[in-house]
């Protein structure tokens, strides 16, 4: 093989080599939402926009029923409470009117509006508290995977961390 060839090979390899490094890069640098739970990664999800979630338990003191609706923000803020549906009011359930647009739904206390923001979300699943995780269309039932008082943390954070953490 000629050298000029040879040379003109070696620098057309590098250059791909290159390029699909730099695409890497730019994947594992996409926004992606992580659950992750005795510090395994249960869930990640790459996100293409803003990212809404629903979190559902019973009250650990109350036993009744609370939804909580939550958006993980695509570039990286964090999470943001925007509504929550509760059936009496308890330790840790939202009851000022100023906190957002408050409404009965049948035997349900409604909180719509809200704008509580967090860096990330920290849960524990408890003794008979059911903790559910929805978003995506599907369902993860974590107080069936993991025993009572298991860390359950949600967050945004780019691809490559979920090698990292």
């Amino acid at each position: 093989m000629p050298p000029a060839l040879l040379d003109y090979m070696k620098k057309l390899y590098a250059s791909l080599v290159l390029a699909v490094l730099l695409l890497m890069m730019d994947v594992l640098r996409q926004p992606c939402f992580f659950v992750y739970g005795e510090g395994v990664c249960i869930v990640s999800v790459p996100m293409a926009g803003d990212l809404p979630f629903s979190v559902r338990f019973l009250h650990s003191v109350q036993k009744t029923p609370v939804l909580e609706n939550l958006v993980a923000k695509k570039d990286g803020s964090g999470m943001e409470l925007v509504s929550t549906k509760y059936q009496s009011f308890g330790v840790g359930l939202p009851f000022m009117e100023s906190e957002g647009d408050f409404r009965m739904e049948g035997d349900f206390y409604v909180f719509d509006r809200m704008s509580r923001k967090f860096r990330d979300v920290s849960l524990r699943t408890g003794v008979g508290t059911e903790l559910v995780l929805f978003f995506g269309g599907k369902e993860y039932r974590l107080y069936e995977k993991f025993p009572p008082g298991t860390r359950i943390d949600l967050f945004v954070a780019p691809m490559y961390k979920r090698w990292l953490i």
